[in-house]
């Protein structure tokens, strides 16, 4: 698994003109901090993705615990890092001033480890289920799964509201699930 582009691209350039129209002042302290985040370590990353991906294998065999902390901050490339960063932008500016910041902030940072463990209790339970010792070598990066938590707490706070799903009105209460299925089918891994 190695990032298919680092740098300036049209996915990061595109990502920050979204940013420059909705203003920095308009962002709340930790969402922007989790923008700015993810954004350096796309340009910086501390290892190669190989390294930071998560695993079973890697994770639990291996005592690599780190893997933990470093996955959901690495993106596979530019547009992985766009989707995930401008659902991010939205997400995080409905929930922070919601929640505020410092309830907000320990939520992304739970969320961020407690999302690795259940995938990785997923996996194993893949390889039991299916008996498939391959399912331990899958290796994941990114931020998908701690958006998919706020989308549910989000949809918590503010039930009874309809989004649209490919132009589909879907109630939102069930929109998290319906576009989990699609980003499976559009972006597998």
């Amino acid at each position: 698994m190695e990032r298919r582009q680092r740098g300036v691209s049209a996915g990061l350039l595109l990502l920050l003109y979204q940013i420059s129209q909705v203003g920095l002042q308009n962002i709340p302290s930790v969402t922007l901090g989790v923008l700015v985040l993810n954004i350096f370590l796309f340009l910086n990353p501390l290892r190669p993705l190989s390294e930071v991906c998560l695993s079973v294998n890697e994770a639990v065999h291996k005592k690599n615990w780190q893997r933990l902390l470093l996955a959901p901050f690495h993106h596979a490339d530019d547009w992985h890092l766009y989707y995930n960063m401008i659902s991010m932008l939205w997400k995080g500016i409905m929930l922070e001033r919601k929640l505020k910041s410092i309830w907000f902030a320990y939520i992304i940072a739970v969320f961020s480890v407690l999302i690795g463990v259940v995938y990785m209790v997923l996996e194993v339970l893949l390889v039991i289920i299916l008996d498939d010792p391959s399912y331990e070598m899958n290796c994941g990066v990114g931020f998908s799964g701690v958006l998919f938590a706020l989308k549910v707490l989000n949809n918590h706070y503010n039930p009874g509201r309809v989004s649209s799903v490919f132009g589909l009105p879907i109630s939102s209460k069930y929109a998290c699930w319906v576009e989990l299925v699609a980003i499976h089918f559009i972006s597998p891994g």
